[in-house]
């Protein structure tokens, strides 16, 4: 595990963005594995407005989805990655997979979207935030270290979180569709970003707490080419 510390957010996005786009630079047909969440916009600005890259061969595979919210609504996460990267980048449509959030057989299409990432080989490089309870993508709390990609119930603690981007919390879904924690530790290479004073004390636990199912975060300390970027505010329990 590498530990970069930067001294504020906009130092952190900026190492992610150098980070990503090295890999980029010696692999133009990776497979990326992407996050959504306000930790990740710096990141995604640099790469849609600093980057000269070329995304025409670059397949990727987001790690989750609300269930029963159209992709076109902005609280999707379908809508943040497209507002925010790939209308703004020369990614092909046919090279960018989200789970689809309003899906008749959601256990077919977790089998499908699994299937698709083993075709391409995996996930080249897996890029994630973290939440305040220790979930990475939707797999909260009490998620198994074997989970793959399937429907997941979400904590009321991931739902309060997000109830800032609706009107209330009843419209909070309850359900996510989710990349599994099996999935995202067969990436070859992971980067973990977290900012903020609130994200020091589950940082502590991910990163230097016991490897528990109860902080799901904390299985990344196993990866074998894992980096994370922090600010001072996020590093300062380590």
């Amino acid at each position: 595990m590498i530990i970069i510390i930067k001294e504020d957010y906009e130092e952190l996005s900026i190492s992610a963005f150098r980070e990503l786009e090295s890999r980029i630079k010696k692999k133009s047909k990776m497979v990326l594995g992407l996050a959504t969440g306000s930790t990740l916009l710096g990141l995604y600005q640099n790469l849609a407005t600093v980057s000269d890259l070329d995304f025409s061969s670059i397949v990727t595979f987001n790690l989750d989805e609300y269930i029963g919210i159209d992709p076109n609504d902005p609280r999707s996460y379908n809508f943040f990655m497209q507002e925010n990267l790939f209308s703004k980048i020369n990614i092909p449509e046919k090279n960018v997979f989200i789970p689809y959030g309003l899906v008749h057989n959601a256990e077919r299409h977790c089998e499908w979207y699994e299937k698709e990432i083993e075709k391409r080989g995996g996930i080249d490089f897996q890029v994630l935030g973290i939440g305040g309870n220790g979930h990475i993508g939707f797999n909260e709390p009490g998620s198994s270290f074997n989970s793959v990609t399937r429907v997941v119930d979400l904590s009321e603690k991931t739902r309060n979180d997000n109830a800032k981007f609706f009107d209330n919390i009843n419209e909070v879904p309850k359900q996510a569709i989710t990349m599994g924690m099996k999935t995202i530790m067969a990436s070859k290479e992971a980067m973990l970003l977290a900012s903020g004073a609130n994200k020091a004390e589950i940082i502590k636990k991910a990163l230097k707490g016991p490897i528990t199912e109860d902080v799901p975060a904390s299985i990344l300390q196993n990866h074998p080419n894992l980096t994370v970027i922090l600010d001072k505010e996020a590093s300062q329990n380590l």
